[in-house]
């Protein structure tokens, strides 16, 4: 699969309580226009597992390439990855990360157990973008895109 690249982003939730539950995740992708669903999963053993099974909402921001701080600290134990991290709260109550490429606010629409993961199908409520360079996950590293010539 390190052959594959992919765009690297961060999910998160509120989760129905005072505190954010998020994580860095490269398994995202689209799945439907008609209506507009994205997929992305997350492993039985991750400790944001539960804040996902009971939301209904959440927030999916697809980094910069300048942002490569980021995902590495939302893909570690940290005692509160949000201190610090510029956001605002959107339309699913979750933090969209400020300086991403994009954002996506879903709805939870369905989970599949597959293997030793969930996957997580969400209906995209609202969605924006800005210009820029994203992250991108290839080989085991971060990498960006450039265009060819």
């Amino acid at each position: 699969m390190s052959e594959f690249a992919t765009g690297v982003t961060i999910i998160a939730t509120g989760g129905g309580t005072a505190s954010f539950a998020g994580f860095t995740a490269n398994s995202f992708n689209s799945v439907s226009l008609a209506p507009p669903l994205v997929v992305w999963s997350l492993g039985y053993d991750a400790g944001t597992l539960a804040a996902f099974e009971r939301c209904e909402r959440y927030a999916i921001s697809v980094l910069a390439q300048d942002q490569v701080a980021l995902a590495r600290r939302f893909s570690r134990p940290h005692a509160d990855r949000f201190a610090g991290v510029p956001y605002t709260l959107g339309w699913a109550g979750a933090p969209l990360i400020a300086g991403a490429v994009a954002w996506f606010e879903c709805r939870h629409h369905s989970r599949q157990v597959a293997g030793d993961h969930v996957l997580f199908v969400g209906e995209v409520v609202r969605c924006r973008r800005r210009h820029g360079p994203g992250l991108v996950f290839h080989h085991g590293r971060f990498r960006t895109t450039s265009p060819l010539p």
